[in-house]
């Protein structure tokens, strides 16, 4: 069973979505005093974009810090982004730049804290990774 790592700001909407799947999932710490996770098997990353619609800073530096880590990438199977339309191309902006930099596939974006379909949609793709 593929794990879920996912990175959720104040808010907690990504955290809500990813209690509603679960699984076996390991937190991205929002503040950097605290370790970052090292993954040990395949996950599926979940975190939502940053940034306003800007391509700088649409990736939270949580999520670089955890990625920069060699150990993370290699077991990185795919990405699933957060969102608000509101913000048109650059809706799950974040998401997309770490799937083409990886080199994994963008298996699900969401608005928000999700819809019970995105839940369904990314209990597929879990499955299917």
């Amino acid at each position: 069973m593929t794990q879920i790592v996912y990175f959720s700001t104040k808010s907690g909407n990504t955290r809500r979505l990813v209690e509603k799947l679960q699984r076996d999932a390991q937190r991205i710490p929002f503040e950097s005093g605290e370790s970052l996770p090292v993954a040990t098997e395949p996950y599926v990353l979940i975190f939502p974009s940053y940034g306003g619609g800007e391509v700088k800073g649409a990736v939270p530096k949580p999520v670089i810090h955890f990625l920069n880590d060699e150990r993370n990438r290699r077991h990185l199977r795919g990405v699933i982004g957060a969102g608000n339309t509101n913000f048109g191309t650059a809706y799950c902006l974040g998401a997309h730049i770490v799937a083409r930099k990886c080199q994994v596939p963008l298996l699900h974006c969401f608005e928000l804290l999700g819809t019970p379909e995105d839940v369904a949609i990314i209990y597929q793709e879990l499955d299917r990774v």
